[in-house]
């Protein structure tokens, strides 16, 4: 059935605007470009940009794509953030112990996030600090 995430496919109002970003700012690897399509390698990960002009952007949801990133690698992240004038967002309160992230967004406005913590260290924090969370175990 289910093997994985596939892909992940961004509606964007300026191609150009948006290969430069997710190239100059994520890494990613441009591996196909069209009249309106843009697809990139990111991690492993097949992102497809998608031209549509028409359609209106918001900033208000908490939808997002996280990305790995080590503890070591979050100061020089934020920096290349900062260098290519990307504006931080806030993200939603959180417990120390969740481990880093960092929220941004792209030319889009599409809410991103570059997170230290892995889903284990998640439900072990929750199993040891939030009994109003229930964690299902194999």
């Amino acid at each position: 059935m289910i093997k994985g995430i596939n892909h992940i496919t961004f509606s964007v109002a300026n191609l150009e605007r948006s290969i430069d970003f997710y190239q100059k700012t994520l890494g990613a690897s441009l591996v196909a470009q069209g009249e309106r399509l843009a697809y990139f390698d990111l991690a492993g990960v097949w992102l497809a940009l998608n031209l549509e002009t028409e359609v209106t952007r918001s900033n208000s949801s908490y939808s997002h794509i996280a990305f790995s990133i080590t503890q070591e690698d979050i100061p020089e992240f934020l920096s290349r953030l900062q260098q290519a004038e990307v504006t931080i967002e806030p993200g939603r309160s959180r417990n120390i112990a969740e481990a880093d992230s960092i929220y941004f967004r792209d030319p889009d406005g599409h809410l991103l996030e570059v997170h230290c913590g892995s889903l284990q260290q998640r439900l072990e924090f929750y199993l040891q600090n939030r009994s109003d969370i229930v964690v299902f175990t194999k």
